[in-house]
Order: C-alpha cells, then sequence, then structure tokens
C-alpha cells in the first residue's frame, strides 16, 4: 500500500484526488490540510490527515510517504508565496525524505509565461516550481492541463507534449490524470499537456 500525500487536499481538484486515491487498490491518501477544521471531512472517512501550510517547515508531513500529489494553489492570493515557494519547500522536503514520485499539478502557459495574455504572475510562478522539481532529485510528473470545468468526468483526454490550442478539461479527468501519472512509467521525468480528448487516461498516458 503505497501511501500519498496530496498538497492542497482541501481545494475543488484535491478532494476529487483524495476520493480517487481512497478508492483506488494499492493507495492510501495522506489529506495535507492547513486548518484543523478542514480535517475532520476526511477523518469521517476514515483517510490519514497531515496539518501542512506551505509557507511553513513540512518536514513531518512527508515522514511516511511513498508519493506526493501536488494540487495546491493560492487562487491567485499569492503566488510567489504558495504556487512558486510553497512548492519549492514541498519538493525540498520530498527530496530529502526519498520520495519516490512528485506529481505536480501545473498549467498550461508555464512554459512559457511572457508570451500570456492573462495571469502571467500565476503563470511564472508555476514555471519557476516545475524548473526546480526537474532540477531535483525527485523523479517527477508535471501535469499541464487547459481551463479547469467542473462538469462530470469524460475519462478521455487529449495529451502531448505542448499541444497547439488552448481548451477546457474536467477537473475529475484532471484529478485521474495526476493519480494515474503516479503508477505510469511512461510519465516519469515527464511534462505534458492534457485537454478533453479521445483516449482514455490510461493509453494516452502510455503514449507520452
Amino acid at each position: 500500500m503505497e501511501r500519498i500525500l496530496v498538497a492542497g487536499a482541501n481545494g475543488t481538484t484535491g478532494k476529487q484526488v483524495v476520493e480517487i486515491l481512497n478508492n483506488t487498490e494499492g493507495y492510501a491518501p495522506v489529506a495535507m490540510v492547513r486548518k484543523e477544521s478542514q480535517m475532520e471531512q476526511f477523518k469521517s472517512k476514515n483517510i490519514d490527515t497531515v496539518l501542512g501550510d506551505l509557507e511553513n517547515d513540512l518536514s513531518h508531513a512527508v515522514q511516511n510517504i511513498d508519493k506526493v500529489i501536488f494540487a495546491a494553489g493560492s487562487g491567485g492570493k499569492k503566488v510567489v508565496a504558495v504556487d512558486q515557494e510553497g512548492a519549492k519547500n514541498l519538493i525540498r522536503e520530498a527530496e530529502k525524505a526519498n520520495v519516490k514520485k512528485f506529481v505536480m499539478l501545473s498549467s498550461m502557459g508555464a512554459d512559457a509565461p511572457e508570451k500570456a495574455e492573462k495571469l502571467q504572475d500565476y503563470l511564472k510562478a508555476k514555471h519557476n516550481a516545475d524548473e526546480f522539481l526537474k532540477q531535483s532529485k525527485v523523479p517527477y510528473a508535471i501535469v499541464r492541463p487547459g481551463t479547469l470545468n467542473n462538469e462530470s468526468a469524460k475519462g478521455t483526454i487529449k495529451i502531448g507534449d505542448s499541444l497547439e490550442k488552448k481548451g477546457e478539461i474536467t477537473r475529475a479527468d484532471v484529478a485521474n490524470t495526476l493519480v494515474s501519472s503516479l503508477r505510469e512509467s511512461t510519465t516519469t521525468n515527464k511534462t505534458y499537456e492534457i485537454l478533453q480528448g479521445d483516449l482514455k487516461i490510461d493509453e494516452a498516458l502510455k503514449q507520452i
């Protein structure tokens, strides 16, 4: 049973990641949240939780953790402190703890934030966090979805190193892609963009 730390477990996408992990054989999610009041929703389902603030010491959060999914975000309020430096903080601790894989939820546009028409500060922060992860010693997968929506899961995506067009994808399918990226060896040390498409998620990840 692999213990998977989910950073940003209280977020809209993070909650779905925890739920998928909890219902997937071989995984035991550990929900990382910032406030004690956020813990009960997970504890009531017998899901392990840990208090962790990305802006503070996180050494305790990675103890006995096999892999990490980073689905945290500041919602545009603290892009440097959370989306960039907070991510780097967790990556450092994951490296020290010999975590076997770090799956980063990034964003389309993070490869070239200077070209973006909007959200440049956010995309720059994500870019810097992604680059820091690539240069670490932790095996990684960096997943860059298009615009997220809250529609029901389709179970199918389009994938590529760099997709030519913009588009949307459901949060549910992003969450499933993040979880599938934990297992697929083809995704290790790869960065890939995803949109809604026609390929089943597991099949798509085998092609990257």
